[in-house]
């Protein structure tokens, strides 16, 4: 039988239809398996506290080394946090080694002992990496021989002269008069090499003009401490702004990116790699801060947990996980915990 034009026209539009038909389906599913596949790795973040004891022992049976935040994690000022310095003497004694990695740039390492031993904290200099110290590490490890301007604290200043590093600006910097004399007054110094950013309790307007007219030179070096946001917790209603708000306003005037010394940047990395020669798949990183503590432990491929006695919340935690950002996944950590001191029962 025959199949005249517009029979066949009339098939080939059927058969049309039902693969157009198939491929919708087909793409709906894509996009479910997707989206639910996405969402079921997203949601691997554990609660630590609701693990069983064997689970628990296994978990840390895995790890050899420890590396923790200070900030939010052990203590909040001038407190420990309860049952925090118990969890450390724990790990000792599991046969742990237990390391401190603060973003902390306003004390020296032998400042940080000091409050260590104060708060109930075992530790040596070799123990701890501070910005303050990696600082002067960088610029020590590239033959740096000139000036440094600090736009920051006297720990920044004192861990740069232990180095031999010569430095000047710590301290307040108030504008007298206006602008103009400020100007007219300020002499660029020649023998000013890199500009040094970290916390300053004393930013001032002819701190940020000196900083971006010392960088305005492009063989001057921009150095950031770190780039946190804020301070580790409120104080009553107040946000207490961080390193990173002086680095973003410098940062946009000079238009130039600074090299990052501090979590989760490529410096301290390395620097963790080669003094400690961790095994990253026998590690674990203990932070407060997902963009720093959690996302560092993520690019060095270490197990991570969360303690939510800090800055970041679960809330923010599950955000992540939903995020169609595929940069944001990286913020979510393996395991999470109310504070550090819930592990405790679990360890004994």
């Amino acid at each position: 039988m025959r199949i005249g034009v517009a029979g066949r026209e009339g098939r080939i539009h059927d058969v049309v239809s039902r693969m157009l038909a198939l491929v919708s389906k087909l793409s709906t599913l894509c996009k479910f398996c997707r989206e639910n596949g996405h969402r079921s790795v997203r949601m691997s973040v554990k609660n630590l506290s609701r693990l069983s004891r064997d689970e628990v022992k296994a978990l840390f049976n895995s790890i050899d080394t420890i590396l923790t935040d200070c900030d939010g994690v052990l203590w909040l000022h001038a407190k420990a946090l309860p049952g925090s310095p118990e969890v450390l003497n724990r790990f000792r004694e599991m046969g742990k080694r237990v390391f401190y990695i603060t973003n902390n740039n306003v004390i020296t390492r032998e400042e940080f002992l000091i409050k260590c031993d104060k708060l109930g904290y075992k530790s040596t200099k070799d123990n701890v990496l501070t910005t303050s110290y990696l600082t002067a590490c960088y610029l020590q490890d590239i033959g740096f021989k000139k000036k440094v301007y600090v736009v920051g604290s006297s720990g920044i200043a004192r861990e740069l002269n232990l180095f031999g590093i010569r430095n000047f600006g710590v301290g307040p910097d108030h504008l007298v008069g206006d602008i103009t004399s400020l100007v007219m007054d300020f002499k660029l110094d020649p023998d000013v090499g890199a500009v040094v950013v970290g916390f300053d309790e004393h930013i001032s307007y002819p701190k940020i003009l000196k900083a971006v007219s010392y960088l305005n030179r492009p063989q001057c070096l921009f150095i950031a401490t770190n780039m946190d946001e804020t301070g580790p917790n409120r104080i009553g209603d107040c946000v207490i702004p961080g390193t990173g708000s002086i680095v973003a306003a410098i940062e946009t005037c000079a238009g130039r990116k600074p090299l990052l010394v501090g979590k989760p940047g490529a410096y301290i990395i390395d620097a963790i790699r080669k003094r400690y020669n961790v095994d990253p798949k026998r590690t674990l990183m203990i932070g407060d801060r997902c963009n720093t503590d959690i996302l560092l432990g993520t690019r060095c491929g270490f197990k991570t947990l969360l303690v939510l006695s800090g800055v970041s919340t679960l809330g923010d935690v599950l955000k992540w996980q939903q995020s169609d950002n595929k940069e944001d996944h990286d913020l979510v950590p393996d395991y999470y915990i109310d504070k550090l001191g819930d592990l405790l029962p679990l360890l004994t």
